[in-house]
């Protein structure tokens, strides 16, 4: 579970600054607005430019913090070895595209997280012998978007009913797919953010010739050469920096997308979705399940 933060408070890979810790936070900046990567051209031959797509460079995160512990400079030293211990971890450190957590909290806002790498954690020991440490560190947010604290899932089994179900008045012969043509079952997804969120999908078997489908938007991924067998699953992860296919074993499946499938655009909007996904399964036991963080552009 995260540890719980309360208003000013900041989690760094597990370690909490700010309000009410020996770590005051003087001030931060690169909260705001991310950095653009422009794609102006100047105009041939005439005045001005041509504007180009802008995309969102890396946020650069900077805390300006002091460690004040009064007379007691081992307590500072602890400090500053475990803000180094939190984001010196191999696992993250030499590992591409792995991060850790920082999360934040302001006041009447829930808590919001990024995941950074540690660019800067410079302490100044000039006056550690009175207990006071000035502190700067920095970290850079590769995706720049902000995220939930906590996950959001939901469970999509396959339907049986054509149609999504009876309407009356019902007049016989009533048909049910038994097993020969794909099911097709509509579920809702709800991203309360003000950004759009990337889920990652994992379908369990016993089923074939899988496509998920977002509605609202008519985008696909489709595999149709997937076979899974019982107690199998496969994992569509569409979050930015990951974007893979893998099977249960960490193998790598993203031969069984088509060519047509754009995992890069497979985002929840902002508000409710609705998913569907269709496969060929004879038992009606096969799941797909879909993990989210809801996003956001502000605190």
């Amino acid at each position: 579970m995260p540890l719980s933060l309360n208003d000013w408070q900041y989690d760094i890979g597990g370690v909490i600054i700010g309000a009410g810790t020996p770590v005051q936070v003087i001030e931060t900046t690169g909260l705001g607005r991310p950095p653009v990567r422009d794609n102006d051209v100047d105009q041939p031959s005439a005045d001005g430019q041509f504007a180009g797509p802008d995309y969102w460079a890396g946020r650069q995160i900077q805390f300006d913090a002091a460690i004040r512990v009064p007379g007691d400079p081992a307590a500072c030293h602890d400090v500053v070895a475990a803000l180094q211990a939190a984001t010196d971890g191999t696992a993250v450190r030499l590992v591409g595209g792995q991060g850790m957590t920082l999360r934040i909290k302001r006041p009447g806002r829930p808590v919001k997280s990024l995941t950074v790498r540690a660019r800067k954690l410079d302490p100044e020991y000039k006056q550690v012998v009175h207990g006071y440490v000035p502190l700067d560190m920095e970290f850079l947010a590769h995706d720049p978007t902000f995220y939930a604290d906590t996950d959001s899932t939901t469970e999509i089994p396959l339907g049986w009913l054509t149609g999504g179900g009876f309407a009356a008045p019902i007049a016989a012969p009533i048909f049910v797919q038994d097993g020969t043509v794909a099911a097709d079952r509509p579920g809702w997804v709800t991203n309360a953010g003000t950004a759009p969120a990337w889920p990652v999908i994992r379908i369990s078997g016993p089923c074939a010739n899988v496509t998920v489908i977002h509605a609202d938007s008519g985008r696909t991924l489709a595999m149709p050469t997937l076979n899974l067998a019982a107690g199998r699953w496969i994992e569509v992860d569409t979050r930015p920096g990951a974007r893979t296919v893998t099977w249960d074993n960490g193998g790598n499946a993203s031969t069984y997308l088509s060519p047509a499938s754009r995992i890069d655009l497979f985002s929840l909007p902002p508000g409710q979705s609705e998913m569907r996904w269709t496969a060929f399964d004879n038992t009606n036991t096969a799941r797909m399940r879909l993990t989210w963080r809801d996003a956001y552009t502000a605190l």
